[in-house]
């Protein structure tokens, strides 16, 4: 498939558009990626332009709405499939975050549920977003999880840019990311792909 590179600004402005083109409506993002493709850092930067054009937006981290350490760790701390099937609360994040926005929703947000550095609930006040408003949330695998979203959007690293990346205590979830390829192929169920490899050099594949 054909990939135009862009700048980091480029880019950002090439998914505000696809936002601006999903409607007037509420609109959900997600912003899907390993740790090392940085998907936080694309997510903040749709914010201000987002709210140039009079959108409102929260966001919202996947890493929020982990399960709680007797759930997520109940195989060990280092465990893949774990890391791939138990840690992410997905029903919690649809029901609290992307189903408000959805047909008949109540556009209340919850933009955090569970803190993982004292392994409680965060105490997070509900955010009402108006008919105009955009939900941005980063995370890694959230994509063939059934998450309703209008613009899903997937940063992919090669294999070796992974593994280089990917700090010597956190290669144990490379098998994880291995299996989301293999089950998921995020590339072809994502709206828009980018190829993150280079971060200052972001290139957007197109069909």
């Amino acid at each position: 498939m054909p990939i135009r590179p862009l700048t980091p600004e480029a880019l950002a402005a090439e998914l505000v558009a696809a936002v601006e083109r999903a409607g007037p409506g509420h609109v959900r993002v997600l912003v899907d990626g390993a740790p090392p493709a940085r998907p936080e850092v694309l997510a903040d930067a749709l914010v201000d332009p987002l709210r140039v054009r009079s959108r409102p937006v929260v966001r919202v981290s996947a890493w929020d709405f982990l399960r709680p350490a007797s759930v997520r760790l109940e195989r060990g701390r280092t465990d893949p499939d774990a890391f791939y099937d138990d840690w992410l609360d997905a029903g919690a994040l649809v029901r609290e975050v992307l189903a408000p926005l959805g047909p008949g929703g109540s556009g209340q947000v919850l933009p955090r549920l569970w803190d993982v550095e004292v392994e409680r609930a965060a105490r997070a006040e509900r955010v009402t977003l108006p008919p105009s408003g955009v939900v941005v949330v980063d995370g890694p695998l959230l994509l063939g999880r059934g998450l309703p979203a209008e613009v899903a959007v997937h940063l992919a690293l090669s294999d070796t840019v992974l593994q280089r990346r990917t700090p010597p205590d956190e290669a144990w979830t490379l098998p994880a990311y291995a299996r989301y390829t293999d089950e998921v192929d995020p590339v072809t169920v994502a709206d828009l792909v980018v190829r993150a490899d280079h971060p200052d050099r972001p290139a957007l594949q197109t069909a």
